[in-house]
């Protein structure tokens, strides 16, 4: 299996980063001839050292990054003969793909923000030559979470790269990133894969039933990781389908305070499960680290490292929060999105298809100048929160919206 079978509906990209690789290629294999020569570079090379890979959520940039990476670590023996980089099953390939090259870092963050000591550590590494394989690869997944000290720090090492070092940088959108760091960058940009691409490889790859894959590729519109989640996850199901409800709960002002007031407290359980999964052992495991005794007493001097795992905890649980909260806002603007394709008539598949009663109801019941004006409230309480508005307050003002129309 090749490394770029996962980038699903992404033939133009995989074409482009297929030939960057493959220059890549060339000029490592150049540089590495034993009577000391080497080759000069093409003149149009494809091949350069920062890239960034823009597209909306779900579409798949986290994977491209790595397939791209994978390729530019290939030792296969085939490229001799003309093969090309990225087999998906030599040394170079399968370690950095499953996360354990050792000259293939790869930065996501679980908090609200990427700072500046972070970042200078990866610009240090940056500069080091790759310790065995043929190029230092940096992925950044979240380069949109980048503060603006922090994207100055990055911003020095993309503009003076090693000779052998590549950022990959992620981000929904150009205008997530710094204008100086998107200038010195090539840019590839990835569409949402169509539903039938995302059911296909959630069959192919995950072993999932068909209808089950056709029905949660539907319901998240092209979103890979997403319909992954709703596919396998119980959990996952339950809350979008009492997300799917609040439409029909919206008669009364009463009902508007009662869902605003459920849709906080679903979000504040997601983020309290995943602190139960991860915080106690993080917390085990530096305790550990820190030679903590058999009856749990710390030695002195290490209450500022355990405060700094508990600050990071939090701000963990509240990115947690907001993000499950985005999500059902996500799923609610699709919800009137099928309601106004009703109304209109359109030939559009409908995303919630198995919620149709509910749709053909509210679709009844109020006019597509009232549902679109429902989806914009949707979209400035999306707006809101990300300006750091309080929760309670944002929804509260959405869904008395959602109840005027």
């Amino acid at each position: 299996m090749a490394v770029w079978d996962d980038m699903v509906g992404q033939e133009r990209v995989q074409e482009q980063l297929s030939a960057a690789a493959r220059d890549a290629d060339t000029r490592v294999t150049a540089e590495s001839r034993q009577d000391g020569t080497s080759k000069p570079a093409p003149t149009a090379s494809k091949m350069t050292h920062a890239w960034l890979f823009t597209g909306p959520p779900g579409s798949g940039r986290a994977t491209a990054a790595r397939a791209f990476a994978a390729a530019l670590q290939c030792t296969s023996p085939d490229r001799a003969l003309g093969g090309v980089p990225g087999c998906g099953f030599c040394d170079g390939c399968h370690t950095t793909l499953v996360g354990t090259h050792a000259d293939v870092q790869v930065i996501r963050t679980d908090l609200l923000s990427i700072g500046v000591g972070q970042t200078r550590d990866l610009v240090r590494r940056a500069q080091l030559s790759p310790a065995g394989g043929r190029w230092q690869v940096i992925i950044m997944e979240d380069a949109d979470r980048l503060t603006e000290g922090a994207g100055n720090v990055l911003l020095k090492a993309v503009e003076e790269p090693a000779p052998r070092t590549v950022w990959l940088l992620c981000a929904p959108s150009l205008e997530d990133v710094l204008p100086t760091i998107r200038s010195r960058c090539r840019h590839l940009t990835l569409r949402t894969p169509s539903v039938a691409a995302v059911a296909d490889v959630l069959m192919r790859r995950d072993g999932i039933e068909p209808d089950v894959a056709a029905s949660a590729a539907r319901a998240t519109q092209g979103h890979i990781g997403r319909a992954r989640r709703l596919a396998t996850d119980e959990r996952a199901r339950a809350r979008r389908a009492a997300v799917l409800k609040l439409p029909l709960r919206v008669d009364d002002i009463g009902g508007c305070l009662k869902a605003a007031q459920e849709l906080i407290d679903a979000a504040a359980e997601d983020a309290n499960q995943v602190a139960e999964e991860i915080d106690a052992k993080e917390t085990d495991d530096l305790k550990a680290a820190l030679g903590a005794s058999a009856g749990g007493r710390m030695p002195r001097g290490t209450a500022g490292a355990m405060k700094e795992l508990e600050d990071k905890q939090k701000r963990r649980k509240t990115r947690t929060q907001r993000d499950s909260l985005d999500l059902a806002l996500s799923d609610l603007t699709g919800f009137y999105r099928d309601v106004l394709a009703l109304q209109l008539g359109s030939t559009v598949g409908l995303a919630n298809s198995d919620v149709r009663d509910s749709l053909d109801r509210i679709a009844r019941a109020s006019t597509p100048e009232s549902t679109l004006r429902r989806i914009e409230a949707v979209v400035e309480c999306r707006q809101a929160l990300e300006s750091n508005v309080a929760q309670l307050l944002a929804v509260e003002a959405m869904t008395m919206a959602l109840r005027a129309g």
